[in-house]
C-alpha cells in the first residue's frame, strides 16, 4: 500500500495531483510536470537528510494514487500531509494508508506526535480525520500551535494523533503490538 517516493511514479502522480478538487489542498504545488519531478527529487533528498518522511500510496494493483507525508519534523513530531487522486476519493484508501504510515512513524521511526492542520473549507479532509478514532481535535489543547499555524487568521483546525492513543486503538481493535529491542512491531 505504501512505498518510498521515486521518480518513476511522477507522471501518474502529477496527472492525479492537478485535478481541481485535489490541487488546492496539496502542500507542495507543481504547475508543470517538470516542476513536479524537481519537487519530488527535492522531497527524496530532504527525507535522506531527516527533514521529512514521504511515501507514495498505491492501490491494490501497485499503481500510485497519492502521497502521504510527515513535514516539519521537530522534537519527534511533525505535520501530516496526504492527498489522493480524485478517482480514489471515497474508495476506502485513506484509513489503510494512514494506518500503514502511522505504524511506520510510531513503531519504526520513533515519532511521538502527528499533527494535521486542515483548512476549515476542506470538509472532505475534516470528515476523513474525524472518522479515525485515534484523532483528537487539538484546537484548545494546542492553542498556541493553532495560533502559530493560523497566523492571526481563522484558516485551519488542528488535529493530533499521539503514539499512545494510536497504540491504545490498535490494541483495542485486535491489532497487537509487541515491543522488541526498543522497536514496536505488529504481532
Amino acid at each position: 500500500m505504501l512505498k518510498k517516493r521515486d521518480l518513476q511514479d511522477c507522471q501518474a502522480l502529477y496527472e492525479l495531483m492537478v485535478h481541481p478538487e485535489v490541487f488546492p489542498f496539496v502542500r507542495h504545488k507543481a504547475y508543470s510536470y517538470e516542476e513536479f519531478l524537481f519537487l519530488t527529487k527535492q522531497t527524496i533528498e530532504a527525507e535522506e537528510r531527516g527533514e521529512l518522511i514521504s511515501r507514495t500510496i498505491l492501490d491494490e494493483w501497485g499503481s500510485p494514487i497519492g502521497t502521504i507525508n510527515l513535514f516539519d519534523i521537530q522534537d519527534q513530531a511533525g505535520f501530516l500531509g496526504t492527498w489522493l487522486g480524485k478517482p480514489y476519493h471515497g474508495k476506502g484508501y485513506n484509513k489503510p494508508a494512514k494506518d500503514a504510515f502511522f505504524n511506520e512513524l510510531f513503531y519504526e521511526l520513533s515519532i511521538q506526535t502527528i499533527f494535521m492542520r486542515i483548512r476549515k473549507i476542506n470538509t472532505r479532509s475534516q470528515m476523513a480525520a474525524e472518522k479515525l478514532p485515534y484523532v483528537t481535535l487539538a484546537n484548545e489543547t494546542r492553542s498556541s500551535l493553532l495560533q502559530e499555524i493560523n497566523g492571526g487568521q481563522d484558516i485551519y483546525n488542528l488535529y493530533e494523533v499521539s503514539k499512545d492513543l494510536y497504540t491504545l486503538h490498535t490494541l483495542r481493535t485486535g491489532l497487537t503490538v509487541v515491543e522488541e529491542d526498543n522497536h514496536l512491531k505488529e504481532a
